[in-house]
């Protein structure tokens, strides 16, 4: 905020005075021109080598032009520099009540934040919990609601979509799938291998081999490699479009979000990854039959027959079943953290990491609830 007298006719508005200071006669500094930003120049530089003294200092006004915040916390700071107060003589009441002001607001301690104890810091986080929770809650709603649109009218299926998502989250996850499973069919085989041929229980290693992979170790292992790498680039993908502001303009248009980037996205996760699922059982058994083979000698026919009679075929649809549930909860949780983006890439970043835990985090405590289900159940 800047103050200033009435221009004369001779001054040019455009190159305001320089701000001046006397040197004190009389035991007052006379201020003059305007002490303002474009006025002040070098002036903070030149009070800096004269001292005032401690105690009143007398500021005559009489010769001042006009002075902003700038120019008044200027001269506050030099006062305050020596132990000084500012006495305002022939100031304007408008000037000289910006000057106090300033010298007020100068002088006042700055406010720190009160401390927060672990009551209150706990309590912010269970509200922020609940608020998050509704919001998927709502989320969820809505994708339902457009899920059930779409089976009304199925011709508004974005099937193009569909199949490029289709083969980014399966066909190109395979590389990674299917060595890490088999890996994981090799430890199993061996850590049971190692404990059974105590008892002479060689042939047992193919039905731990069958159940871990079948029902436990296939769809929790693609679950959390699919989220890492399929729920992150949704959020990813949604958050950038929501800092761009694409979002906006696709509701602006007419066309709703939901069903043109989290639908097809839900669709083809929802397939993809009980498909990833029996590639991962096949090359998770075929990693225990390599290992059963090298540790007990037991052979691949020999496997196979053994395999065949003791594995169900409820096992294998267990499996399948909980992998599709994963990829409905993967592909919400991305794609509801990316539109919860807000501001800046900083924003895309945080919400792609948040996706990544709370998906894995909810396959796990998804998969924890299966199993107390199905051992209630007798599965």
């Amino acid at each position: 905020m800047a103050i200033d007298r009435p221009p004369s006719r001779s001054r040019s508005a455009s190159l305001p005075p320089a701000a001046s200071i006397d040197e004190p006669t009389g035991g007052e500094w006379r201020l003059g021109g305007s002490w303002t930003v474009r006025g002040l120049g070098g002036m903070p530089h030149a009070l800096a080598s004269r001292p005032c003294g401690p105690g009143a200092v007398v500021l005559d006004g009489s010769r001042l032009l006009g002075i902003d915040s700038a120019g008044a916390w200027v001269l506050q700071r030099w006062l305050q520099s020596h132990g000084a107060s500012a006495t305002l003589r022939d100031w304007p009441q408008r000037m000289g009540s910006l000057m106090n002001l300033v010298g007020e607001e100068s002088g006042a301690p700055v406010a720190q934040p009160p401390a927060q104890t672990w009551l209150v810091r706990l309590g912010h986080h269970a509200e922020a919990a609940a608020t998050q929770t509704a919001e998927l809650l709502a989320f969820i709603g809505r994708a339902a609601a457009a899920a059930l649109g779409l089976l009304v009218r199925p011709g508004r299926i974005r099937w193009r979509s569909v199949l490029s998502n289709l083969q980014i989250d399966g066909f190109d996850a395979l590389p990674i799938i299917g060595p890490t499973s088999f890996l994981l069919g090799v430890v199993v085989a061996y850590q049971g291998a190692d404990q059974l041929r105590h008892y002479g229980a060689n042939v047992f290693v193919v039905d731990l081999v069958g159940y871990a992979m079948l029902r436990e170790f296939a769809p929790l292992i693609s679950a959390i490699i699919i989220a890492g790498r399929s729920g992150s680039a949704y959020a990813a993908q949604i958050g950038t479009m929501v800092v761009t502001e694409e979002v906006d303009a696709m509701r602006t248009i007419a066309i709703d979000p939901i069903e043109l980037l989290v639908l097809p996205k839900l669709i083809a996760l929802a397939l993809a990854l009980p498909l990833l699922t029996v590639f991962a059982d096949l090359t998770g058994v075929f990693g225990g039959m390599v290992m059963a083979r090298g540790l007990l000698g037991i052979g691949f026919p020999e496997f196979l027959d053994r395999f065949g009679r003791e594995m169900q075929g409820a096992t294998l649809l267990i499996g399948i079943g909980k992998s599709l549930i994963f990829a409905l909860v993967i592909a919400t949780i991305g794609c509801f953290q990316g539109f919860r983006t807000r501001g800046s890439a900083d924003s895309v970043g945080r919400q792609t990491t948040r996706s990544v835990v709370q998906s894995i985090f909810l396959v796990i405590v998804a998969d924890a609830l299966f199993s107390v289900a199905f051992n209630m159940l007798g599965l």
